[in-house]
């Protein structure tokens, strides 16, 4: 049995957990090779396996290295934008574009299960990576929150750690994945193509005591941001596909 597919789910590990951070070169084939006590070949078809996936890339005369667009995100991590840029060592940023009080909708009323009419608060946000326009992040958030919402800079980083410091804790959130076409708005806030087709993640989180705390809708400019998720045998992760 060829223990290529075993390798590359290491490297994958050491990616995603940023041993290999995006752009990084790779050891060259023979030191892979000593390392793993494998043949060449066998780390040619490991690498080949995760160049297929988009992590890597091979430049001739230069070796293999991670693809400088790929910036991996675990399922787990959805919840903390910032956190997770700084455990890749890339800088968060934002700024909030749009944020006003409106009366509640039926679809604020059934995810925050309050009463329609009563203020919610909407805020659109850009997320930034080292500068660079990643994320448009429209939420909406629920009445109790919205005094330490509307407290913050425009330019916080970490909207859950300043949450935190008021004791709003993130204690459950749930999401779901698809894409969708950028819209206007998407496409002059991260600098794409209307209708370009981009990622997006639809997300609810709730407190400790089960208050729900906000909805939202996330969208990332294609080439940043790579989702992945890992289950073991020890805990059930069920999922839908939408079309």
């Amino acid at each position: 049995m060829t223990r290529y597919p075993e390798i590359a789910d290491d490297l994958r590990r050491r990616v995603l957990q940023g041993e290999l951070p995006a752009g990084a070169r790779l050891p060259a084939e023979m030191a892979l090779a000593a390392d793993y006590g494998v043949s060449r070949g066998v780390i040619r078809n490991a690498l080949a396996a995760l160049q297929r996936r988009g992590l890597v890339t091979s430049h001739p005369g230069a070796g293999w290295q991670v693809s400088p667009a790929f910036q991996p995100q675990e399922f787990a991590e959805l919840r903390s934008f910032a956190q997770w840029a700084r455990s890749r060592r890339m800088t968060p940023g934002g700024r909030v574009v749009r944020q006003r009080r409106v009366p509640a909708d039926a679809e604020d009323a059934r995810r925050l299960r309050m009463p329609v009419g009563d203020d919610v608060l909407r805020v659109t946000r850009v997320r930034t990576l080292d500068g660079r326009p990643v994320m448009v992040e429209r939420t909406t958030y629920a009445p109790w929150t919205i005094p330490a919402i509307e407290a913050l800079p425009v330019d916080e980083p970490s909207v859950m750690a300043a949450m935190l410091a008021e004791g709003i804790a993130t204690s459950y959130g749930s999401h779901r994945i698809d894409t969708v076409a950028a819209s206007g708005e998407d496409a002059e806030l991260l600098g794409v193509r209307r209708s370009m087709r981009l990622l997006r993640v639809r997300r609810e989180t709730s407190a400790r005591d089960g208050r729900p705390i906000e909805w939202g809708d996330d969208r990332y400019a294609p080439d940043t941001i790579t989702f992945e998720v890992h289950a073991t045998a020890t805990r059930q992760m069920v999922g839908r596909a939408e079309a």
